[in-house]
């Protein structure tokens, strides 16, 4: 029976191509409010191939972009349900002058195709739907019953998606969840990720001055909001990139002794880390290797830090005010809103005289790692062994993907993470890229699952 899918999907290798280049010419950038119509465009695109796909497909309004569901619920009782999450928003195409051909402009070279999206996340999500066209074209069922839910505000902080779900708590009860958001260890090196950091953003804001001051007339006589900011800065972490936030270790789970044998055995060179970089260097929390600091230790990062003159040449001034944007990775058991208020509290007990603190909280979300020995994560290894002809690694991955906590607390499930794509593809920047045989494998392993699953 899977054979018939299999000729299929080789069949269609050529036609699944244009349905990508396709979806990527829209540029539905959920960060920028002109975009609005082409979100619109890029949700009716994914709810027409879910719909082609024989699924019962709707499009929900909510407070920002519409959520895509398509559901197929005819494999019986028995058989497993699969919740699939994708997402069709991409980020922002700047800086435009870096990108060798237009970001919405798909182009195939060297066995990739270029744009915006092309594997965060429409070429990985569009897999899974692929695959089940293919099973509906050629056997007419499945071996699952599937429930898809496609947001379109994923890379704007999913604001809409906990409260859609929670409402479908019932009504989208499953057993496993399935999300292509992550990436293969290495070039024809497949992985399955059982573990992601959780994440706490935030940004403080410092003011002094009413407005900007000349620094001839004023400097001396009342605090520098940057020079501030700057040494309130300086207290969160030290120079070995220990993070100094009160009880910040408190809760961390250590990694075991067979996880450091199971990293340390993955193929790494940190001389090729540090050349892809550009960086002499690496640094990090002493007593961890480069593999374990980027997956499994807790971080504290500034993602941006402004105030005063920004312009050309010299402006001789004492600014009015400054902010730092920041972000802590974490690790389980750590607690994103126990350690926001312990930074705040730590900022604000080192913020000098004379300026007055703003601390605004945006997301956070908890660390998982998941158990690879059960049967939903052999179901996986045996469909990507088959589809790439070797058998996946099991890793854990630096980022957060909030959704994955959202499945556990409301309907107590566990998600398979399948990244087709590469840490390579240049991800959030220009050119970023996906290889056409791993979008055709990607796809071939997404059907061969559904059977897997199914037994």
């Amino acid at each position: 029976m899977f054979s018939q899918v299999e000729e299929y999907l080789k069949s269609q290798q050529t036609a699944h191509l244009e349905q990508l280049k396709s979806f990527l010419r829209i540029p539905s950038v959920s960060a920028d409010p002109e975009r609005k119509a082409d979100m619109q465009t890029a949700a009716d695109f994914v709810a027409g191939k879910l719909k082609e796909a024989g699924l019962d497909t709707q499009i929900h309004p909510v407070d920002g972009h519409p959520i895509v569901t398509g559901e197929w619920r005819k494999a019986g009782k028995d058989a497993p349900t699969v919740l699939v999450y994708g997402h069709y928003d991409v980020q922002p195409p700047d800086p435009l002058d870096l990108w060798t051909t237009p970001p919405f402009e798909p182009d195939v070279r060297d066995g990739k195709i270029y744009a915006r999206g092309a594997t965060d996340d429409k070429g990985q999500m569009l897999t899974h739907v692929l695959a089940v066209d293919a099973w509906m074209k050629t056997v007419g069922k499945l071996p699952v019953n599937v429930i898809f839910v496609i947001e379109g505000e994923e890379e704007v902080g999913s604001n809409n998606l906990d409260l859609f779900l929670e409402s479908k708590k019932e009504e989208y009860a499953c057993d496993v969840a399935v999300v292509s958001d992550t990436s293969m260890y290495a070039a024809d090196l497949p992985a399955i990720t059982y573990g992601l950091r959780g994440i706490l953003a935030c940004e403080v804001k410092v003011t002094g001055p009413n407005r900007d001051l000349h620094s001839g007339v004023f400097g001396g006589a009342v605090t520098n909001p940057i020079n501030a900011l700057t040494q309130m800065l300086a207290k969160v972490q030290d120079d070995d990139g220990r993070v100094l936030i009160p009880g910040f270790y408190d809760d961390v789970i250590e990694l075991t002794a067979e996880e450091r044998e199971q990293f340390a055995a993955l193929p790494f060179s940190e001389d090729d880390f540090k050349q892809d970089l550009g960086v002499d260097a690496v640094h990090g929390e002493p007593g961890y290797s480069t593999t374990e600091r980027r997956w499994a230790r807790p971080t504290f990062d500034l993602n941006g830090i402004y105030g005063g003159y920004q312009g050309a040449g010299p402006k001789t001034i004492v600014p009015s005010y400054a902010v730092a944007k920041m972000t802590c990775r974490l690790v389980p058991d750590q607690d994103a809103a126990k350690l926001s208020a312990a930074l705040k509290s730590l900022l604000k007990s080192v913020c000098p005289p004379g300026i007055k603190m703003e601390f605004r909280e945006y997301h956070g979300c908890t660390g998982h790692v998941f158990n690879t020995s059960g049967p939903h994560f052999q179901a996986a290894s045996k469909a990507i062994d088959f589809a790439f002809g070797k058998e996946p690694v099991m890793i854990r991955e630096g980022g957060s993907i909030p959704v994955v906590a959202t499945f556990q607390e409301i309907f107590g499930v566990e998600t398979l993470l399948l990244g087709w794509g590469l840490n390579s593809d240049n991800l959030h920047s220009p050119d970023e890229h996906f290889h056409v045989a791993n979008f055709q494998r990607g796809t071939l392993a997404s059907a061969k699952l559904w059977e897997e699953l199914g037994r």
